[in-house]
């Protein structure tokens, strides 16, 4: 989409200017999403304190990768998916369960299928997830706290994917070993 502009640190907005250096410096590039995302401070602040919130849960790193990865895929964000490959590649991440991620199928650790299918049910319900499906989520180890942790990560995920998919936010060079396409 060419309406939205990718500033930089001197061109966007006062109140981004801030979290787009600390990105830029945590990264070593500035994000094209960040860049254009920029154009509202609140966005960007909010995507970022969420997104900070959602990375301090009680829900281990990999657990947070399938409720973002399952956000991602499900909504067609590209960059998203390129990101948080790069990212399950950093933790390690079997290849087996990247690929059931980004191909969206099921998972091949169980706990991890019941998070991924627990996610869908809060998306696909607006949250309206029946007793049933949360005893089989809690089934697997999960806890009712990790239950709102989800949903904090589906809030904090959709603002990305929407922000990223409204703004045409192109795939960043360092992310194009893991392009994905929708």
């Amino acid at each position: 989409m060419d309406l939205f502009v990718e500033h930089t640190p001197e061109t966007a907005p006062a109140g981004s200017r801030r979290a787009m250096t600390a990105a830029a410096d945590r990264l070593g590039y500035l994000p094209a999403a960040v860049a254009r995302m920029a154009a509202s401070p609140h966005t960007l602040d909010g995507f970022l304190r969420l997104s900070g919130l959602f990375e301090a849960t009680t829900l281990d790193p990999l657990a947070r990768e399938v409720v973002v990865m399952t956000v991602a895929t499900r909504n067609g964000c590209e960059v998203c998916v390129a990101l948080h490959t790069a990212k399950l590649g950093s933790l390690g991440a079997d290849p087996a369960l990247v690929a059931a991620l980004r191909g969206r199928r099921t998972l091949p650790a169980p706990r991890l299928e019941a998070l991924r299918l627990f996610t869908l049910d809060v998306l696909d319900h607006a949250g309206a997830v029946g007793d049933e499906r949360v005893r089989a989520f809690l089934a697997h180890g999960y806890t009712m706290t990790n239950a709102l942790e989800v949903v904090l990560g589906i809030g904090a995920h959709t603002l990305s994917t929407l922000a990223n998919r409204l703004t045409g936010a192109p795939l960043d060079p360092p992310l194009t070993p893991h392009a994905w396409s929708a």
